[in-house]
């Protein structure tokens, strides 16, 4: 197993059950999406299936993500080319994949090989840092 140009993995998605819906996204205007879209179509992605935006990440107005959550269903995978591609924040991006797999959708990040069933690790990861971070700053403790 390789990885191409564009940072994916050359291993190939397992079959869906449903279809793949893509998404994509630059920060700016001046930023390029060549890249992201054609991993999302090496991945199987369908070019009426892949969703856009041109929009910072911290922007909660995304219509491009909106549409892509919109139109994934029950049986359904979202494929992103980077994990920081979808979410605002590990919060976000966790509660993203959390609601996606809630609703029976599956979800898959080309570059990161997350796929929603590690949702677990994501979650005790965030609930760890949460944690760490209130821990220090009531101890005082500063790392060197």
């Amino acid at each position: 197993m390789g990885t191409k140009p564009n940072g994916t993995s050359t291993a190939k998605l397992d079959e869906p059950a449903g279809k793949l819906v893509g998404y994509a996204r630059v920060s700016t205007a001046e930023q390029e999406l060549d890249m992201q879209l054609d991993a999302l179509r090496d991945a199987g992605c369908d070019e009426r299936m892949v969703f856009v935006d041109k929009a910072s990440g911290v922007k909660s107005d995304r219509p491009g993500l909106e549409q892509a959550l919109d139109t994934v269903v029950n049986g359904d995978t979202l494929v992103v080319w980077r994990l920081d591609r979808l979410g605002r924040s590990m919060q976000h991006l966790v509660t993203v994949v959390q609601e996606l797999n809630d609703r029976g959708v599956g979800f898959r990040s080309l570059c990161d090989g997350v796929r929603a069933t590690q949702l677990t690790l994501f979650s005790a990861l965030t609930t760890a840092k949460h944690h760490f971070d209130q821990g220090t700053a009531s101890t005082g403790y500063r790392p060197r």
